[in-house]
């Protein structure tokens, strides 16, 4: 009954997000927006039983700049969002999805029909003019999701967007504990799990703590493929740190999942 009632509250938070945008949206201040978001992500990640730990925070860009990751799971994006509200480059896929499609959408996800190499010439100029107009955007260079425990091979194509630009490039990576402080793979949404599988799986493992570190932003220099060597080498070695002893006692912040949290640094 329990667990039954967890998920309740999660589909009754996604509709509350819905009635966030759809009245709320058109008439405040994009900065505004940003913060009803973040708020909103917070409580997405408390009602699944995670809290969220950002590593390294000071060296964060927030303007001009466009966010590389590992992909881990559907919720990396609240993690990041809870952090630092950010566009997205989405599979094309989501834009179907029930609720969460249309949420995407309304927060300027960009959606991408991978198969089509068209497309991602299309996505990689726009990524372009977005990036040199001062925005920020989020890529998963990997193309898909693991379960955490290693990186993909980081595909260049949409590094070209940072190159085209001469805008940076931040790293930031990913990565997900259990109560006893091991990395967790239950978050993973991989292979031909369903999306109800992967959060049923999500919430039997809670409490879990949502970790993110934040690599040192790269110049963009003047290949992609590069770029998206570097990028990965920054992300693994921010997950090697993470998953080492030293992550205890590393310069971290917990972002409160309350309410009450403008005055914190995610």
């Amino acid at each position: 009954m329990r667990f039954a009632w967890r998920k309740l509250r999660l589909v009754a938070h996604l509709l509350y997000g819905v009635w966030i945008v759809a009245t709320r949206f058109a008439r405040v201040s994009a900065a505004e927006r940003a913060e009803m978001n973040r708020l909103w992500s917070l409580g997405m990640l408390r009602l699944s039983g995670m809290k969220l730990v950002v590593h390294n925070d000071e060296a964060r860009l927030d303007s001009g700049v466009l966010v590389v990751g590992n992909h881990i799971s559907w919720i990396d994006i609240y993690v990041i969002n809870a952090w630092r509200p950010t566009p997205f480059v989405s599979k094309a896929e989501i834009r179907k999805w029930p609720v969460v499609g249309w949420l995407a959408h309304q927060l300027d996800t960009v959606f991408v029909q991978r198969e089509k190499r068209s497309d991602a010439k299309r996505i990689m100029h726009e990524l372009a003019d977005r990036l040199l107009a001062g925005e920020k955007m989020c890529v998963f260079p990997e193309g898909t999701t693991s379960d955490g425990q290693a990186l993909l091979p980081f595909h260049a194509n949409m590094f070209q967007a940072a190159v085209s630009a001469s805008c940076p490039v931040q790293p930031i990576c990913l990565m997900y504990e259990d109560s006893r402080g091991r990395q967790s793979t239950a978050p993973a949404y991989i292979g031909d799990m369903s999306l109800n599988d992967s959060l049923d799986a999500l919430l039997r493992a809670r409490p879990l703590t949502a970790h993110l570190y934040v690599c040192d932003a790269l110049a963009p220099g003047a290949d992609r493929r590069l770029l998206a060597c570097e990028a990965q080498a920054s992300v693994d070695a921010a997950l090697q740190r993470m998953r080492g002893l030293s992550a205890v006692a590393d310069a971290m912040t917990e972002v409160p999942l309350t309410s009450s949290s403008r005055s914190s640094p995610a």
